[in-house]
């Protein structure tokens, strides 16, 4: 049994959190793994509650300025009033996501048996369920292929004709249209989602058997006196077939025309394509607790004991759940992924895109996950024709605006009526920095030449909207500091604000992608000069009277100093104005804003523990990072590993696993920095392809925390960078020519090539 790349249980799931999860980036599937009546819980990517509607408010444009001057004046309560009825969404919500159906596979002869364990194999990306009904063991292996874009459950006993189980699908409550068997012994479910111009669904199902019989019964398939049972379900929608009933029904014919072995393969074979690309390996210390299943290893850990191997499985997990997750062609993956049972979700499972969203991609780039990465990239030109028109319509700017959350169709206009979340502009200048980052870690012009409009487009909104503060300097007005509250000096309270720091770092990086874009592509020369200057006059992350850094330009205390949110440490992670070697001072800062957040209660949601995972990485604090991963397994993780805020949200996962990463592998600002937060429980280990900045791939080993083996693979000839004194550089048994400038050798590559550096 590998430790730490299988997830194993004695009993079956009695409840959502605790059942596994499968996908294929479209068809997300939940196993619970109940033996007599087993429970598969289905979605489909794009099954959304209706079609676009308009949703800009018109009363926001004529009452802009007068809200500014109200917060001038600061007379907030005033201002927020006004946002509250002219900018706030008409109507209030955006599409929300829902399930698809669930399918039931039931023991209708049975009704006693022994449980013996289920099981998610994260180096294959197959459920096993076994238990056993008298003196028959049943075995059920399941997983959603991407090359047969289908759901198969594979049943077998350990006796010929003993398999009798009945097979319906159901679940939406008044949901849908119809379930009844089709084509003699299928199913064909179906139905549609709300709205005249809503998205419609279907999902086929197919029972292929060896041995007993198969024939319809009422709502059911029933299969008796099997020896064998595959079941294959597809899924389709309006909203990317306009035959999707047909479209349904073809997936599974033609996956079905194999045999069960071989969609087994495929699936497997182009699984392992992703999975096998990195790895990391961390030394035993649980004094064989890793034997255990992992709801019980769980447990340990909350107790206080170790388990690097369950770090090790998290961080194999995260990257499992975006290769099951995010596909090329398929959506970005929202607050739950693309696993979600309520047809009313948490905050809609929508897109929350003031830090969610991109969370849930962190680790796309630097677990060598990149094509992962392009369902979010593709996305955001789905919001460009909208938030042209939201620009337009609630600000009189130019450009394109997307605020802090966004839908399936790309819905642009605010979200929700709760101030401290919705008056935010900056959902499409953060999201286009993944552009960037994508461009940074894969170095291709032609993507770049190709995605520059984009980035050039959202810092165009910004050219319109930003005003001057009373200092003269350049900031967003209405904003907030995603979902806090400020107080001023005179006793003022409020959330929309002038200049909240997350936004002018934002904007930095976003000028210096479009600056550096328009370098590299050779073009726009005087709109870059115009971005320069307009960049010069944004506020600066600046340290407050706390030792910390401002979370707004003016130093207001926050209302809940332990808030889940520390939007302004943006600039140290995801961002990199903020760094341990460039700017120590602000680092210092930030490290004083962590500790008074964590002082007051801050971490106490998984995507937030994961977010201060990275941060203490980024200031190379090894055991602050270990402390936190500590915190985020033992109290926001669920027993199937799933990140609970709670409830259930996935971004804490991808973050998580993005933490893991950082402490062991950072290229930021051209430098790549090897082992910068090890923690000392993680003194030996190795990795293997994790990526860093410049299209580079590191191979890594240590012992007693010393770096023992170094290759780094060049994927595009860029010069390499790496933070270290007196090592030499190997291409092959050939010494090449490295420069040492202070504590960075930096060296030239060629293509295609691998480097070997020793220390």
């Amino acid at each position: 049994m590998n430790t730490s790349k299988l997830l194993w249980y004695k009993n079956p799931a009695d409840d959502w959190n605790k059942a596994l999860p499968l996908g294929n980036g479209r068809i997300g599937v939940m196993v619970f793994s109940q033996p007599l009546c087993e429970r598969i819980q289905l979605n489909e990517d794009s099954v959304w509650s209706g079609g676009f509607r308009e949703r800009n408010n018109p009363s926001a444009l004529s009452n802009l300025e007068r809200v500014r001057q109200l917060l001038f004046d600061e007379k907030i309560e005033e201002a927020e009033k006004i946002i509250y009825d002219a900018f706030c969404g008409t109507p209030v919500n955006q599409r929300h996501y829902m399930p698809l159906a669930d399918m039931n596979v039931i023991h209708y002869k049975d009704e006693e048996c022994e449980f013996l364990q289920r099981s998610l194999d994260l180096e294959t990306a197959v459920c096993m369920t076994e238990y056993r009904i008298g003196d028959v063991k049943y075995s059920r292996e399941a997983f959603v292929s991407q090359p047969d874009q289908v759901f198969v459950m594979h049943m077998t006993a350990s006796e010929k004709g003993r398999i009798n189980v009945r097979i319906k699908i159901d679940g939406r409550d008044d949901y849908f249209d119809d379930n009844s068997p089709v084509h003699g012994d299928d199913l064909l479910f179906y139905g549609g989602c709300g709205s005249e111009d809503g998205i419609n669904f279907a999902a086929y199902v197919k029972v292929l058997n060896k041995g007993g019989k198969v024939y319809p019964y009422g709502s059911f398939i029933t299969c008796e006196n099997c020896d064998e049972v595959t079941v294959l379900l597809g899924a389709q929608t309006s909203y990317r077939c306009e035959d999707y009933k047909g479209q349904a029904v073809f997936d599974v014919e033609r996956a079905a025309e194999k045999s069960y072995e071989q969609l087994k393969a495929d699936h497997i074979a182009d699984y392992k394509s992703y999975f096998d690309r990195a790895e990391i390996t961390l030394e035993d210390n649980s004094g064989g607790n890793s034997s255990l299943p992992t709801d019980e290893r769980l447990e340990l850990v909350k107790k206080g004991a170790p388990d690097n191997k369950l770090i090790e499985m998290y961080h194999n997990f995260g990257r499992y759940l975006l290769i099951a997750g995010s596909r090329e062609k398929t959506l970005p993956t929202n607050l739950q992924g693309i696993w979600n049972q309520d047809m009313w979700p948490a905050w809609g499972c929508k897109f929350t895109v003031n830090i969610n969203t991109e969370m849930n991609y962190w680790c796309a780039e630097n677990c060598n996950l990149s094509e992962l990465h392009m369902p979010l990239i593709d996305h955001i030109e789905k919001l460009r024709p909208n938030g042209r028109v939201t620009a337009e319509k609630m600000y009189g700017c130019k450009g394109f605006v997307c605020h802090h959350n966004t839908d399936i169709w790309g819905d642009t206009a605010p979200q929700d009526l709760w101030i401290p979340g919705t008056q935010w502009p900056m959902g499409a200048a953060w999201l286009c920095l993944h552009i960037w980052e994508h461009y940074l870690f894969s170095p291709d012009e032609e993507f770049l030449r190709e995605k520059y409009g984009t980035m050039k487009e959202a810092a165009d909104f910004f050219l319109d909207f930003l005003i001057e503060d009373r200092q003269g300097r350049l900031v967003t007005c209405p904003s907030v500091s995603p979902e806090n509250t400020y107080l001023t000096g005179s006793g003022s309270k409020g959330s929309v604000c002038i200049g909240p720091s997350m936004d002018s770092q934002i904007l930095y990086e976003l000028f210096s992608a479009v600056i550096s874009s328009s370098e590299i592509l050779g073009i726009d020369g005087a709109y870059r000069r115009k971005l320069m200057e307009t960049r010069d006059r944004l506020p600066k992350p600046e340290i407050g009277k706390y030792g910390q850094i401002k979370e707004w330009a003016e130093d207001y205390d926050e209302v809940e100093p332990g808030h889940r949110h520390i939007s302004q440490l943006f600039a140290l992670y995801p961002g990199d104005m903020i760094t341990m070697r460039k700017t120590p001072e602000l680092a210092k800062a930030a490290r004083a804003t962590l500790e008074r957040r964590l002082s007051h209660g801050g971490g106490h949601t998984g995507w937030s523990r994961a977010w201060i995972i990275n941060h203490w990485a980024r200031l190379f604090d090894g055991e602050k990072v270990y402390e936190n991963i500590i915190a985020l397994l033992s109290h926001s993780t669920s027993d199937n590993l799933f990140d609970m805020h709670p409830p259930f949200q996935i971004d804490g996962n991808f973050g998580g696993t993005a933490g893991i990463t950082e402490a062991l592998i950072q290229s930021e600002n051209g430098e790549i920095v090897l082992l910068p937060a090890l923690p000392a429980e993680w003194s030996n280990g190795e990795f293997r392809g994790l990526c860093a900045r410049g299209g580079f791939k590191v191979n890594l080993s240590w012992k007693d925390g010393k770096i023992t083996e170094c290759q780094i693979y060049s994927g595009y000839g860029r010069k390499c960078r790496i933070v270290c004194r007196d090592c030499k550089v190997f291409c092959g048994d050939e010494r090449v020519t490295a420069e040492e400038i202070g504590s960075v050798t930096e060296f030239e590559t060629q293509k295609g090539k691998t480097y070997r550096i020793e220390f």
